[in-house]
């Protein structure tokens, strides 16, 4: 799961500038992010269960914090935080001592995992560029296909990667989304959302997962192959959403 890190110890929540004029491509995002959850997510504490893994956020006017609680193999508990401060990580009471390279990689992957869960709340981020592609047709239903790249200032270590949202043309909801990516060799992914509810004014969806090996391929192209049964599926994820709340 690569997506945009903006941990880098200075995460900003804010919506793009207001002053500027908003594109199509904004203005089709604002009213996505609005119609799954808009000011709620801004106060909103979330608990949820992913791969046996309890997650927490908790935000406030900008300030937030993400954690994950893991117990590995030996049955040792380890309790991650991410924050406007930065990424820690303890066992038990004790915060362990972790290389640069493994905070990032431990608070990428706190961040993968949230980022996910609560779209489409983050692609306000000010490091988010959207681009208008055009429209398709995917199962009877017309959607906008917005581009996603990402600003290098903010954007994180995986700033590189690209992604395609398919939004409902009429409920304005992200039904499919597609990434390329470019650690560990590459690779792209194509996902389909499913059993979509609200939970106390918030949006969420679990997926399908689905990839394809032809690496050159558009991103634009895989509602296509998807159709016509060309991708692969390789797995189901799911998220088990245990507690939404939100402050007052």
């Amino acid at each position: 799961m690569k997506k945009y890190l903006v941990f880098l110890f200075v995460l900003s929540l804010a919506s793009c500038n207001e002053q500027a004029p908003q594109s199509k491509a904004d203005k089709i995002i604002a009213k996505a992010v609005e119609n799954a959850g808009g000011e709620k997510y801004e106060k909103a504490n979330i608990e949820f269960r992913f791969r046996k893994n309890i997650y927490t956020s908790t935000r406030n006017n900008g300030k937030f914090e993400l954690t994950r609680r893991i117990t590995d193999s030996t049955n040792t508990t380890y309790n991650d935080i991410l924050n406007n401060q930065g990424f820690r990580r303890f066992q038990g009471e004790e915060q362990l001592s972790l290389s640069d390279s493994l905070s990032e990689a431990y608070a990428e992957s706190v961040n993968a995992v949230h980022y996910f869960v609560q779209l489409p709340f983050r692609l306000n981020d000010d490091a988010v560029i959207k681009e208008l592609v055009g429209q398709d047709t995917i199962n009877g239903k017309v959607y906008h296909e917005i581009k996603v790249t990402f600003e290098q200032q903010g954007g994180g270590v995986d700033h590189e990667d690209i992604y395609m949202y398919w939004i409902e043309k009429d409920d304005f909801t992200i039904d499919y989304l597609a990434y390329r990516f470019f650690v560990n060799d590459g690779g792209i992914r194509f996902r389909k959302a499913v059993n979509p509810r609200m939970v106390n004014g918030i949006r969420f969806v679990d997926y399908e997962n689905y990839k394809t090996d032809k690496l050159s391929t558009p991103l634009e192209e895989l509602d296509d192959m998807f159709e016509k049964g060309e991708l692969i599926r390789v797995s189901k994820i799911e998220n088990e959403i245990l507690k939404v709340e939100i402050q007052d």
